[in-house]
């Protein structure tokens, strides 16, 4: 059977920039270490996004088991969660042009869902900073220790 995927406009890339953000200023208003367990817990769920019918058989599993071990590591490091996301990113790549979509009802989903969880990984691979208290300059730059975690 042959898979048909679905064409990506720069206008399907509008949500995918902007949910990020929300995302990131909602996360920014937990404070540590609590916001680095809960993104820990949320890309643990998002290894599983794909189970319930991703259309790739038993790599399904295997993917999540290996994005489950992420999260494990990611109570500790916002390394390995940006590790996991960046994952999800391949994972939804295969999807879009192999795969179903991670939304059904939504052909472009899993190629959107690729931009918002890169721009996820970027945040937490500069150590998921808060929005809010920083200045402009230090909430853009990124400092030799990236990988070092905040306790």
């Amino acid at each position: 059977m042959q898979h048909f995927t679905p064409v990506f406009h720069a206008s399907d890339a509008t949500a995918p920039i902007l949910l990020p953000l929300v995302y990131i200023a909602l996360s920014s208003l937990i404070k540590e270490p609590n916001r680095r367990h809960f993104n820990a817990i949320m890309i643990g769920g998002a290894g599983a996004a794909y189970l319930s019918g991703g259309g790739l058989g038993n790599w399904e599993f295997l993917f999540t088991a290996v994005v489950t071990y992420c999260a494990y590591k990611g109570l500790r490091s916002y390394r390995f969660i940006g590790i996991g996301w960046m994952l999800h990113v391949a994972w939804d790549l295969i999807h879009h042009f192999y795969g179903n979509p991670i939304v059904p009802f939504v052909p472009t989903s899993s190629a959107a869902c690729a931009i918002t969880d890169t721009l996820l990984a970027i945040w937490f691979f500069v150590g998921a900073p808060s929005m809010f208290g920083l200045k402009p300059i230090d909430a853009l730059s990124i400092h030799p220790r990236v990988f070092v975690d905040r306790r």
